[in-house]
């Protein structure tokens, strides 16, 4: 982190730049140091604000997770600390998750997080407990 001219930033290691440090990035900045340090997911399988067509509209999904194939296998939607997860949460990142097909979903706001693996073909959704480390995460296929 830095302060310039009293503006917090964080520096983002896989952007390769500092950032203005808001609620919001801290959380997903806690994401990635998450992600890398215990998950051992490596930096160039993490997609930051990625960008994506919804229904004619320009949305970004906040972390999106590939696999070695290039497929999504892992999307999150980040919020700040102060913002409860509530079902609309959920939904927004749903919806996000019908373009990019990743069978991993989190939702978090740094305090409380929700996981869940979808089931496309079955249309079924079950609540996970925590997320599987790389080694596991990377073979998922869709």
């Amino acid at each position: 982190m830095r302060n310039i001219n009293g503006i917090a930033e964080v520096y983002d290691p896989i952007r390769k730049k500092y950032l203005l440090l808001t609620p919001e990035e801290w959380v997903r900045q806690n994401c990635v140091q998450y992600f890398t340090n215990f998950l051992k997911i490596p930096s160039y399988s993490i997609n930051l604000e990625y960008g994506l067509k919804l229904n004619g509209l320009s949305k970004r999904i906040d972390i999106l997770v590939r696999n070695s194939q290039g497929k999504s296998i892992l999307l999150v939607e980040c919020k700040a600390e102060n913002v409860p997860i509530t079902q609309e949460v959920i939904y927004q990142a749903s919806r996000y998750n019908l373009v990019s097909k990743a069978p991993l979903l989190m939702v978090t706001n740094g305090k409380t997080s929700f996981y869940f693996k979808i089931n496309f073909e079955k249309n079924d959704v079950e609540n996970l407990s925590e997320l599987p480390k790389w080694n596991e995460l990377k073979e998922i296929v869709l």
